[in-house]
């Protein structure tokens, strides 16, 4: 997402799950899943009553340092604060490369945030600037950085939102699984989500490389999340049955790799859109496509939705030079919230 800047031998029981899922260590054993998947088990973000009517939470990603007026439509469950990566070419962690993670307004974002309840995920990586398993030089250095984030935000959960070059580039890949293995040694409720870019037909080869990557070296992961948007100029539908299509394609995948069950591998996704004009010309999705996501995520029980982001889910002034369709509005008629409202 844009920032602001054959079955395989081993890899039978991956996720973490919260039904019937377990995971593998190298040993071939298996331990209980965690709690369910988004939803830290240190602090639970949703009661009884919104748990019971519907499987499906929304979660969407907003910025770390500065509050939309959107940012709560919908009543999300947890918040992605985006992005935590390199702050240059060292292994120091700061969000969108900029801010300190322990700023004193990212801080009063949080806090913010969680007063109604929600938890905050924080994603590391995005489109933008360097991830930092590709700036540290060691998995024990990097491992310490991801803390040192999770910490700042008071979070048990990471999302790791990987694509571009990063996501072909094997050593960093290798580093990031070893560092994450070693953090939840550490922190064994640690919730991880892979972010990853799909396709209508399904997750590419470097994706996969990196779930078996994960898998290698003991990663417990709870949740695929796939980002269901630019798709290239060869895609000129229906950008909600896009994703369905995605989703359908991703979801067999990984019930294939991972040895699982039907129902456990939809349970280990997640589906995030970019709302209404997308990077890519002649993408742009719809309040109607999000409803229809969200229907079918719910008909599954897909762990989260999410959107890009609650600083667009609004309409772009006319006439104005500060308003960009790709940054801060969604270049679509609607009113303020409304893709969060679909969502949820």
């Amino acid at each position: 997402m844009r920032s602001f800047l054959k079955p395989m031998a081993g890899l039978g029981c991956l996720f973490a799950l919260a039904t019937a899922g377990c995971s593998a260590g190298s040993d071939g054993s298996t331990d209980a899943a965690p709690g369910p998947p988004g939803k830290s088990s240190a602090s639970p973000s949703a009661t009884a009553s919104e748990a019971a009517s519907s499987a499906t939470a929304y979660a969407p990603y907003v910025s770390a340092t500065e509050a939309s007026d959107n940012d709560s439509a919908g009543s999300p469950t947890t918040y992605n604060l985006a992005f935590v990566i390199s702050g240059g070419s060292s292994c120091t962690p700061k969000w969108n490369g900029t801010s300190a993670v322990d700023d004193s307004t990212v801080k009063s974002r949080v806090t913010a945030l969680t007063d109604s309840g929600a938890t905050v995920r924080v994603s590391f990586g995005g489109a933008s600037g360097k991830e930092l398993a590709t700036t540290c030089d060691s998995a024990s250095a990097l491992a310490k950085a991801y803390g040192e984030a999770l910490d700042a935000a008071g979070s048990a959960q990471a999302d790791f939102d990987i694509e571009g070059d990063t996501l072909t580039d094997s050593d960093s890949v290798a580093l990031r699984s070893k560092a994450i293995a070693l953090l939840q040694e550490d922190r064994p409720d640690l919730e991880v989500s892979f972010t990853l870019p799909v396709m209508p037909s399904g997750l590419d080869d470097d994706s996969l490389a990196l779930l078996e990557s994960a898998n290698k070296y003991d990663v417990q992961v709870s949740t695929v999340n796939i980002m269901t948007m630019n798709y290239g100029e060869s895609y000129t539908g229906d950008m909600g049955t896009y994703a369905i299509t995605s989703a359908k394609a991703a979801q067999a995948q990984l019930r294939e790799v991972f040895g699982t069950a039907d129902e456990t591998a939809w349970k280990a996704m997640a589906l995030t859109s970019m709302i209404g004009t997308n990077d890519v010309d002649n993408e742009t999705f719809s309040l109607a496509d999000a409803a229809e996501v969200r229907a079918f995520a719910e008909e599954k029980s897909i762990a989260w939705v999410s959107m890009w982001a609650t600083f667009r889910d609004q309409q772009c002034a006319d006439g104005t030079s500060t308003d960009d369709a790709l940054t801060n509005c969604s270049g679509v008629d609607q009113s303020s919230g409304a893709f969060a409202k679909a969502f949820s």
